[in-house]
């Protein structure tokens, strides 16, 4: 895949303001992420954002604004849609073990299809509502993005993490209505707020553990 150079311009001069400059192989990948969104949305649908410099703001900074809060080694990014954040963090830290959830085929072949051309070792992508699916070892982390409400995302998903592991949501504006409804036995850990460059919108990381 011939990687544009436009793009990947664009994304180091993003990554310096965030203060994460990372090495070129992995911006190759990230800008080849998005050319490969912008490919497949043609016939799959996967975004509704169309313009490879928006995703490069909307989906892959917004993405990788997480990395340095991502401190275990095992996550699942439940309602990944096309793979976020989860196929951007996972190139940003190969380390660190990622199965990317999602009841929608077409989005689960989509995200093979990306696995198989960027050479993702740290990536397992499953098909499966997040209620009906099961694993030997609790999650480090549950990580949520435009999944659901943060109350409905503790109850599908508090089967996944012991009470060692935490629950991520990456929401928008800070909110306060959803903090105000989380059950008694979690407790809010820390909300992060997060700067994303060219994004002219809040964003937030709430850090949730089970009590």
């Amino acid at each position: 895949m011939k990687i544009d150079s436009e793009l990947l311009a664009s994304l180091n001069t993003y990554l310096v303001k965030m203060g994460l400059p990372v090495e070129q192989s992995k911006t190759e990948k990230l800008v080849g992420f998005v050319q490969l969104m912008d490919k497949w949305n043609k016939a799959y649908n996967l975004t509704s954002v169309r313009d490879p410099k928006e995703m490069l703001i909307r989906h892959i900074l917004d993405s990788v604004v997480v990395a340095p809060q991502i401190t275990g080694k095992h996550y699942i990014d439940v309602g990944t849609g096309p793979g976020l954040p989860g196929i951007p963090l996972a190139i940003m830290l190969p380390d660190t073990k990622f199965v990317l959830l999602d009841s929608l085929g077409k989005r689960i072949r989509f995200i093979k299809q990306v696995v198989h051309e960027l050479g993702l070792t740290n990536v397992q992508a499953v098909q499966s509502r997040v209620e009906e699916f099961h694993q030997h070892v609790p999650y480090d982390g549950v990580l949520s993005r435009a999944f659901a409400s943060i109350k409905d995302m503790l109850h599908w998903c508090q089967h996944l993490v012991d009470s060692q592991g935490t629950f991520l949501a990456l929401k928008g504006q800070f909110p306060a209505e959803e903090l105000d409804e989380i059950p008694a036995n979690f407790k809010v850990c820390e909300v992060v707020k997060l700067e994303v460059p060219g994004l002219d919108a809040q964003r937030h990381l709430v850090k949730i553990q089970k009590i």
